[in-house]
């Protein structure tokens, strides 16, 4: 069952179009969120040293480096080490809004910087200073301002609106032109059907709380309005931003709250970037987007003395898209990692420390016949698929690398024991994973 607040998840569901991933994690699970999220983000567990990104290196395989202005984008505080390398420029915008060279947004002051960077270009530079690497991340630059400037990132250009039936809400259509919600909610008047035709606002048919917004243009539905503009209507293949403050430890549970408040946002996202795809599709359609949500760790299933959930292993993944094959699929009912008849099966059994036999669902602290609790372990949810092969199979199904390329991109599929690809038991920590699981 899905959270109260992720019911616009359960169209993008019912559509065959979400895969709901469980129980997915790494080998020797870090839960410093710093480690962990740049494991997940180098494709490299447990090596800090790494510092190049799965997705950059997905490009630069791709062949498609520095061939367009924009490849790779994102929206958001800075750019993300998952997109970061030394061989490609990648963009990042903070708030696009603004994405100004020195902040003059004129004709004028656009052809003062960009006369100010080709004349930088003629000046030498020593090898050591990276005088190639500077050379592109001006054209990177200078390219992308003139893209975005045929992009209304600003309120104006905030039109992109659901078919009639949004959550059935007729009174807002029928007072609306016979046009649902606004599919990125970044005022009042555009979340949901809380600005009503007549009478008082209806605050329970807002989509997201006011916090997803803001005047600035910087909330998480900017962003993601800007991220799908970006690759509807750029060269760009990837682009993303992120939603932070999941790590409260407190009051964690309810239909309401913060936590709600958060869950509501990823499932609205989800909802209206299929929308989006499927009515206002340009250079990129539904049946060829493909979207993927990952966090740096799960949290305890064992609710601590704050009413909330701690850093513990596995967590859970979602994977949308025209082409991800969900419920209704070959795959059942689109949901992985906690079936009795999987391959690595969600067995269950009692919390207990009398003798019986302890859920292998779990990890070291319900070990299977342990007979002891161990209280540090207790509760966290032990991995059966590797997050490294949920984005192996998107980047080599749907954004075309070869076998040996994505070995290169994610280094773990050319080591035998980690078995990314067809699963078994990886030789790391004795911990049984699926593989890849056939999404597309």
């Amino acid at each position: 069952a899905l959270h109260p607040a992720l019911k616009f998840l359960a169209p993008v569901y019912h559509a065959g179009d979400l895969a709901l991933i469980h129980r997915v994690a790494y080998p020797k699970q870090s839960r410093s969120h710093f480690d962990s999220q740049n494991y997940w983000e180098n494709g490299s567990p447990n090596k800090n040293l790494i510092k190049d990104g799965i997705f950059y290196r997905t490009i630069i395989e791709s062949g498609l480096a520095n061939t367009a202005p924009l490849t790779g984008v994102t929206i958001q505080s800075a750019l993300p080490l998952i997109m970061r390398g030394s061989a490609a420029a990648m963009t990042n915008l903070t708030n696009p809004t603004r994405y100004d060279l020195l902040g003059i947004p004129t004709t004028t002051g656009d052809n003062k910087a960009f006369n100010a960077i080709a004349s930088a270009n003629y000046h030498p530079f020593s090898k050591k200073l990276s005088r190639e690497m500077l050379d592109m991340q001006y054209e990177n630059m200078t390219n992308t301002l003139r893209v975005f400037g045929n992009l209304d990132f600003n309120e104006t250009g905030n039109v992109f609106r659901d078919d009639p039936n949004t959550d059935n809400d007729t009174e807002w259509t029928n007072a609306n032109g016979g046009q649902g919600y606004y599919l990125f909610p970044t005022t009042d008047a555009k979340n949901g059907g809380s600005v009503r035709p007549v009478g008082p606002a209806n605050n329970n048919k807002r989509v997201v709380p006011t916090s997803a917004y803001n005047s600035g243009g910087t909330g998480f539905m900017n962003n993601l309005k800007a991220a799908a503009m970006i690759l509807n209507k750029t060269d760009a293949i990837i682009a993303g931003t992120e939603l932070g403050g999941f790590d409260t430890h407190t009051n964690q549970g309810g239909a309401t709250g913060g936590h709600a408040n958060l869950l509501q946002q990823v499932g609205w996202a989800m909802y209206a970037l299929r929308k989006y795809f499927l009515r206002y599709a340009d250079k990129a359609t539904w049946d060829n987007t493909i979207v993927v949500t990952f966090s740096e760790f799960g949290r305890t299933s064992v609710e601590n003395n704050d009413a909330g959930t701690d850093h513990a292993e596995a967590g859970v993944m979602y994977v949308a898209g025209g082409g991800v094959k969900g419920y209704g699929s070959t795959n059942g009912n689109g949901v992985f990692g906690c079936s009795p008849v999987d391959n690595v099966p969600w067995k269950p059994g009692p919390r207990t420390t009398s003798g019986a036999t302890c859920g292998t669902m779990f990890a070291a602290g319900f070990a299977e016949g342990a007979g002891t609790v161990n209280p540090v372990t207790a509760g966290y949810l032990r991995r059966s698929i590797d997050y490294r092969s949920v984005l192996g199979e998107v980047i080599r199904k749907h954004l075309g690398a070869t076998q040996n390329q994505l070995n290169r991109i994610i280094p773990g599929y050319d080591v035998v024991g980690e078995n990314l690809l067809t699963g078994g038991v990886s030789t790391i920590d004795s911990v049984a994973i699926r593989g890849e699981l056939g999404l597309l």
